[in-house]
């Protein structure tokens, strides 16, 4: 289960320069779909202020319930209407991550996160191998949703919001199922695209999408 071990290190490292460093977790989702956005969050964490109901909760997106995330966003969002938590999103659009490619643009969406914070991190730690372009030192950490969690909680965020943007654009683009598959190359999503053809939220650059052109 991930925990603060992380941000303390971090911060451990800091503290020759700085009182109480800001440590941010950041993390995207959206890169393997067909459809729609990559979004990305940035996540502060208050430590000492973490409920024992998030204790034991946290961890990356993908090991949780659409129920479990969406209960524990709501417990992050209550967290920074009392400022015990700031949290912050950006993407890349469709049109963005065509002309980049997807690391890039998901990339482009770490740093567009960070950039909403209403201050400028001391340190951030990064899930994945690569840096964004970051107003701060930065730590990249392979598996950082699992690790670290104020990465895990920027995961949750982060799906959450695009989730909730792929059910908007189901409505404006019924068939393809994005309510349920989020954009995911699934069955029901192959079958929408051969009925009904490409639209303005596929991923042209994405090999399945041109070959169904």
């Amino acid at each position: 289960m991930p925990d603060f071990s992380l941000e303390q290190e971090l911060a451990e490292d800091l503290r020759d320069l700085l009182k109480e460093p800001r440590i941010v977790g950041v993390d995207e989702v959206g890169r393997g779909p067909w459809a729609g956005p990559v979004v990305a969050a940035a996540v502060w964490l208050d430590q000492d202020a973490l409920p024992d109901s998030l204790w034991g909760r946290l961890d990356d997106s993908k090991k949780l319930s659409k129920h479990a995330r969406e209960d524990i966003c709501g417990q992050l969002q209550a967290l920074a209407s009392e400022d015990k938590a700031i949290l912050a999103l950006g993407q890349a659009e469709v049109a963005e991550i065509d002309s980049l490619n997807i690391l890039k643009a998901s990339l482009l969406a770490m740093t567009r996160a960070v950039a909403r914070l209403p201050f400028i991190p001391d340190a951030a730690l990064i899930d994945g191998n690569k840096l964004p372009d970051l107003p701060c030192p930065g730590r990249p950490v392979i598996k950082g949703d699992g690790r670290s969690l104020s990465i895990a909680a920027a995961s949750i965020i982060a799906k959450v919001s695009r989730d909730g943007q792929m059910a908007a654009l189901a409505q404006s683009h019924p068939g393809y199922g994005w309510e349920r598959n989020q954009g995911y190359g699934t069955a029901e999503h192959r079958a929408g695209i051969a009925q009904l053809g490409i639209t303005a939220a596929h991923r042209r650059s994405f090999r399945p999408i041109r070959e169904a052109e």
